[in-house]
């Protein structure tokens, strides 16, 4: 097949969501596909955008066995480009299926626009933008508007709605009345990356003051969605009741908002026992999880949280809120802890956990056995070809819910 992934920003700073397509396209190449992604060179994406990237603009990179073209934006906002435009006409013409990622965004209105004029089917992936939490708390006028006029025909004309998790798709496409199929695909992993860890201690010697303390890590952006004022408050009160416990957060800041978390550690009395790395690449951030003895994510709102199978990979056992949209498969594989978006149920969480070695260690195993079974890449891009697949045969029909996961694959038609 050849294959087209439509991306706002593949930028490091965009965390899982380029982890994802950078992971999925080249699995995809790797079956003998061929894979090509449209992006621009923006580092970030909407109030997150740090710049531009230092990337050859306009022209093809092989990465992986892909292709990768960067355009320039004119309006980085909203990611108008002329150049992408153009070049998008042209590419349409050999091109088989169309993946778009994200939405309310001129790459994804545009492709949408140009696949329906020359019938090349589509996918839109929403990437947890139709959250409820996130409708109500950011241009929730603007979005409405631009959804009556443009993107409700993007959606309800697409092929499908790709959503990773069932949590995801039950919250947002009944809700929303959306008219496409809707299907299930997850992110995965190479597992590989994780079965040779960095030796024990690499971390700590970064940061002598974790020598022999326990270590809560929250890795992901520093962000308004994460519950950082959640962790903030839980810390403080297992702080209070245990001294050789601190909090290493690893991430990139967004927007400056890491200020207003040092503030809420700040008012619970424990700045001096966290750290705040930036964000942590490659052996670095293996070696931040293999550190650290629990990891905790209490967002309010995460369209998957591929943080979340990273650490199971790592036989971490995880505490995360029932907002992070894997939590479903996390608990019934008993593979962590789940907790409403609560500081004090948070607090009693991690309290247990550190009083309790032998429910780490089993939790560690059964997320890391979760994940061998679940979450690799190569298990989630069968699942995506076979999608692929459905659609240029005519498979799919509006109306119905398609659920892939592992060898099973139901067709249901309510949901």
């Amino acid at each position: 097949m050849n294959i087209l992934h439509v991306i706002p920003s593949i930028s490091p700073r965009c965390g899982g969501t380029t982890y994802a397509i950078c992971g999925l396209t080249t699995h995809l190449a790797k079956k003998g596909h061929n894979v090509r992604i449209f992006t621009t060179n923006l580092d970030g994406v909407g109030r997150a955008i740090a710049g531009t990237m230092d990337v050859p603009l306009n022209r093809p990179i092989l990465k992986n066995r892909v292709e990768i073209r960067y355009f320039a934006t004119q309006y980085p906002r909203w990611v108008f480009s002329w150049d992408f435009m153009k070049a998008l006409r042209a590419e349409l013409k050999k091109t088989d299926i169309v993946h778009i990622h994200s939405l309310y965004l001129f790459t994804t209105s545009i492709t949408a626009q140009y696949c329906r004029y020359y019938n090349v089917p589509y996918l839109i992936r929403p990437h947890g933008s139709l959250d409820p939490f996130l409708r109500r708390k950011r241009n929730r006028l603007v979005k409405a508007i631009y959804h009556k006029i443009i993107e409700c025909h993007n959606w309800d004309n697409a092929a499908a709605i790709h959503y990773t998790s069932q949590e995801e798709m039950k919250l947002a496409h009944r809700p929303l009345r959306i008219k496409a199929p809707a299907i299930v695909v997850p992110n995965g992993l190479d597992l590989e990356e994780y079965s040779d860890l960095p030796p024990y201690g690499r971390f700590r010697e970064k940061y002598p003051v974790l020598k022999g303390k326990k270590v809560l890590l929250f890795l992901s952006r520093i962000n308004f969605k994460k519950g950082l004022d959640i962790l903030a408050r839980a810390f403080g009160e297992v702080a209070r009741k245990r001294g050789d416990v601190y909090l290493a957060i690893v991430g990139p800041d967004d927007e400056g908002y890491g200020e207003k978390v040092k503030k809420w550690l700040a008012e619970e009395g424990v700045l001096d026992r966290t750290i705040f790395t930036g964000m942590l690449l490659g052996k670095d951030k293996l070696s931040a999880f293999r550190d650290s003895d629990i990891f905790v994510l209490p967002s309010y709102t995460e369209n998957f949280g591929i943080v979340v199978i990273e650490a199971l990979a790592c036989n971490l056992p995880v505490v995360i809120s029932n907002r992070v949209n894997v939590w479903r498969e996390i608990a019934e594989a008993d593979a962590g802890v789940v907790i409403n978006c609560d500081p004090k149920e948070l607090a009693r969480a991690l309290l247990e956990l550190l009083d309790d070695s032998e429910r780490c260690r089993k939790l560690g195993e059964n997320g890391r056995r979760l994940v061998e079974q679940k979450f690799t890449w190569e298990k989630v891009t069968d699942q995506m070809i076979k999608v692929y697949e459905d659609i240029l045969n005519g498979r799919l029909k509006a109306g119905v819910k398609v659920i892939t996961s592992g060898v099973q694959r139901l067709a249901l038609r309510s949901f």
